[in-house]
């Protein structure tokens, strides 16, 4: 069965992103093409553990325009605690598009967006939630 391998991340302001990500989640990134088509492969951890890694490149148009529709694949973040996450994103200048919430027998979920506009989830395993 198919499975997603690889995730790319679009933004104007690349460096303004690779920080965010760095500051919110701890992610490295190397450069891996210039000129042109600049790239930045994406590691979100260790390849012993469940996940996936991908990469960053500069957007080739307009931003995604606040209260549109989603356009695209969300990807969602394994975290630790969630309320925790919020604080981050905040604080490293992202928004919250969706407040935490509980999905039922699964755990906390929130949606944030990047300074770039990217939407993301982040989720907090908790069978408990409800």
């Amino acid at each position: 069965m198919p499975r997603v391998v690889h995730f790319e991340i679009h933004a104007a302001d690349s460096q303004r992103a690779i920080t965010f990500y760095q500051t919110v989640f701890g992610w490295s990134f190397e450069q891996w093409a210039e000129g042109e088509w600049p790239y930045w492969l994406t590691t979100t951890g260790p390849d012993d553990q469940p996940g996936i890694n991908g990469g960053l490149m500069i957007r080739r148009g307009e931003a995604p325009a606040d209260g549109a529709a989603v356009n695209a694949y969300v990807c969602t973040m394994d975290v630790a605690n969630v309320d925790e996450a919020v604080e981050a994103v905040t604080r490293a200048g992202g928004q919250i598009a969706l407040p935490k919430m509980p999905v039922k027998g699964v755990g906390w979920l929130a949606y944030g967006k990047d300074p770039e506009g990217n939407l993301f989830g982040m989720m907090q395993n908790d069978p408990e939630a409800a």
